[in-house]
């Protein structure tokens, strides 16, 4: 359109349409582009994943800057960025528990190696389905034990275990192992390996997840920001991907709403005092 006829459907004068476009973007305009520039960046090292509470969060709290979460939330829509969003686990077989509820849904700790959580998830690859078993510390949902395999036999769970039980020696008779009936977990060979660590095993209602919610919810997470993401070839590929995700990402730089959008690792240093026998952070 011609620039005289604009100016006069619009009601302008041409001189100050001409003085519009050559004036300098505005303060608020230059902070916008700064912060739309801060909040991209955040966005692609979260893999693609944040949306805008963690956002906001990692701007307030990781490089403190003062900004509103409305005005972070539309930025985010302007540059057509969101986070991604989760569904549910798949279960596996179970059998009769072989241990009684000692936990009943109440997930709150006041310290860590008091309560830990497990559980088993598979996925398919273009070679066939893998399978991951990990162990949670309810305290700071840090994830310290897990294993991956291409099977789903008792080792599995012994080896998540064995890796909990190696990073942070839990104290004997104090720490609780929570998980369902998945026959790994009812098998001797795991209650034996309670027995010999000391730990007390726990197991929910056949069949409710909101008896291992927390577990449930990690899962959600790993799946929505890694397993469905992507079609696998094979099972290495998908191994290496869930391996770096959960020490490279999850447990040390992840913000958790539930931790006060702290990350695992950065909750218990913030909250633990430096004698903490757990030196392996």
């Amino acid at each position: 359109m011609d620039v005289a006829v604009a100016c006069r459907v619009l009601g302008v004068s041409r001189s100050g349409y001409y003085d519009w476009i050559g004036r300098p973007p505005s303060l608020r305009e230059q902070e916008n582009t700064l912060l739309a520039k801060q909040i991209e960046r955040i966005h692609l090292e979260s893999r693609g994943t944040y949306g805008w509470p963690r956002v906001h969060a990692e701007l307030a709290l990781g490089l403190g800057v003062p900004v509103n979460h409305k005005r972070v939330a539309r930025l985010m829509r302007e540059a057509g960025l969101q986070g991604v969003y989760r569904r549910r686990a798949r279960r596996g077989p179970v059998a009769e528990a072989t241990a009684e509820d000692l936990v009943n849904r109440q997930f709150a700790v006041d310290a860590p190696d008091r309560l830990w959580l497990t559980d088993i998830t598979e996925h398919p690859t273009g070679d066939g389905k893998l399978y991951c078993a990990a162990v949670m510390d309810a305290y700071s949902r840090r994830i310290i034990g897990w294993s991956i395999a291409h099977h789903i036999r008792t080792e599995l769970v012994l080896d998540a275990l064995g890796m909990a039980i190696l990073r942070r020696r839990p104290p004997e008779k104090q720490t609780i192992l929570h998980s369902d009936h998945g026959t790994q977990y009812t098998s001797w060979a795991f209650g034996n390996r309670l027995r010999i660590a000391g730990l007390l095993p726990s197991m929910g209602t056949v069949g409710d997840c909101y008896d291992n919610s927390m577990m449930e919810s990690f899962w959600g997470t790993l799946q929505l920001e890694v397993l469905d993401r992507h079609t696998w070839e094979n099972r290495d590929e998908l191994a290496n991907a869930i391996f770096e995700w959960i020490e490279c990402w999850y447990n040390p730089k992840r913000r958790h709403s539930s931790l006060g959008m702290l990350s695992p690792i950065d909750y218990e240093a913030a909250h633990l005092p430096r004698s903490s026998p757990d030196d392996d952070r």
